[in-house]
């Protein structure tokens, strides 16, 4: 049974009892949650050293690390680094999404090595080997298809990206409306190319109860993706997203009546006036499915900085109610990541979420801030450090321009407001 079926039966699994433990929740709301689809917890059974995490109304928002071989850098070595990087970064999830290499191997490396819950996009691996046998990526059939998702939830991968909104009917709305940047989601490119090759309505649409039942049999949870996310500001928010929205929100429906767990992908390049606008949309039509976003990327001319583009758009979707963020990396329109784009976009897009997090209210969020608050008010260094997101970079930068033995910092030094202020009032700071 799924984590959604147990969920329904009253049943409070040890995956719940661990996320709940995590999160400071009492089991039995998070166990509704759940049985509601408000909450997910992606759970494969088949992901023996599974640590997992849960996504959804109520907790902490969560952060997703993209990694994964290309064809310029098949190395599968490079991506366990950069999974470790991600991992002491503090990422919730991963994604592997190679494209390039032993494509399998490298998938269960990532799985073997990481306790954190495994996302893939199967249809990237069906398009490799469909180039490879037979020239074109989009020669393949449905099963496939369907024989390498199953083998992905075979091997313990706890969530997929599906485009299972990409249909006929989508397509055809997407060419009358006129796009700058048409279609810049691979997965959807990927089925709207095998879709008119084939003169055929896309597979995990119209076979869409094979893939539920795939899902049921592993406890797969999927992660609707949006094939036709807006890829610039000029295509936000238009007929052709929505119109896959609509889709996925009766998919939804669907998922929920098989018990299996469900989310849904969005956006991508959107305005920052347009984000609350895009998260109620979701909320609204998907009926309180957890939200995924990639970003969303509030302006488009800051290649090399993206990651802090995505940062800003992504607090601000976090606060109106989106519940996973997926990272972006200084590396974005521009080439895959390093080890270290990998963990500053793991590091910038966990200041989003926790600053939506004081906004939401989260437990711990707030009494977080305020312990760091008190440790700069008493100009505990040490506990600064340990508090900071990244201890690593706030221990370097203290060494790197301060003595040892300075009370103060190299900013302020005698003018320290904490200082003089706690010296008239009775209070002085203590030293590092």
């Amino acid at each position: 049974m799924t984590q959604l079926e147990r969920a329904r039966r009253q049943e409070v699994t040890p995956a719940m009892q661990r996320v709940a433990e995590k999160e400071g929740l009492d089991p039995e709301t998070l166990r509704r949650r759940i049985a509601e689809g408000a909450v997910v917890v992606p759970a494969n059974k088949n992901h023996s050293n599974l640590d997992p995490c849960g996504i959804g109304q109520g907790l902490r928002t969560k952060v997703n690390a993209n990694i994964g071989t290309s064809e310029a850098y098949p190395d599968m070595i490079r991506e366990l680094r950069k999974l470790q990087r991600a991992i002491e970064a503090g990422a919730d999830t991963v994604m592997d999404l190679s494209t390039g290499g032993d494509i399998r191997a490298c998938r269960r490396q990532i799985l073997a090595h990481s306790e954190l819950p495994v996302g893939t996009v199967p249809l990237y691996q069906v398009a490799v080997e469909a180039q490879q046998r037979r020239g074109s990526m989009v020669a393949f059939d449905g099963d496939e298809l369907f024989e390498v998702i199953e083998e992905h939830a075979r091997d313990g991968v706890d969530f997929f990206t599906v485009h299972c909104g990409v249909t006929y009917d989508v397509v055809e709305r997407l060419r009358r409306e006129g796009r700058v940047t048409d279609i810049v989601s691979r997965g959807g490119a990927l089925m709207v190319g095998w879709m008119l090759h084939h003169q055929r309505e896309n597979p995990l649409y119209a076979e869409y109860d094979r893939l539920l039942e795939i899902a049921r049999r592993y406890d797969v949870t999927l992660s609707l993706g949006d094939g036709l996310r807006p890829g610039c500001l000029l295509d936000a928010t238009d007929r052709a997203q929505i119109q896959e929205l609509i889709v996925l929100g009766e998919l939804v429906e669907r998922a929920w009546k098989a018990d299996v767990q469900v989310m849904v992908e969005g956006p991508g390049h959107v305005p920052f006036n347009q984000i609350e606008a895009n998260v109620l949309l979701e909320k609204r039509l998907c009926h309180g499915a957890p939200f995924y976003v990639l970003g969303p990327l509030v302006t488009d001319v800051a290649p090399g900085y993206d990651h802090i583009v995505a940062a800003i758009g992504g607090a601000v979707a976090a606060s109106f109610g989106t519940d996973f963020l997926c990272y972006v990396t200084p590396s974005e329109h521009l080439g895959l990541p390093t080890e270290d784009d990998v963990a500053e976009g793991v590091i910038a897009t966990r200041i989003a979420a926790h600053v939506a997090d004081l906004v939401k209210g989260v437990p711990g969020a707030l009494e977080w801030d305020r312990a760091m608050a008190e440790a700069r008010k008493n100009l505990d260094w040490e506990k600064q450090i340990t508090l900071a997101i990244d201890s690593r970079r706030a221990k370097h930068h203290r060494a790197m321009y301060n003595q040892v033995s300075t009370t103060t910092c190299s900013m302020c030094g005698s003018f320290c407001a904490m200082q003089l202020v706690g010296n008239y009032l009775g209070k002085t700071p203590g030293r590092y």
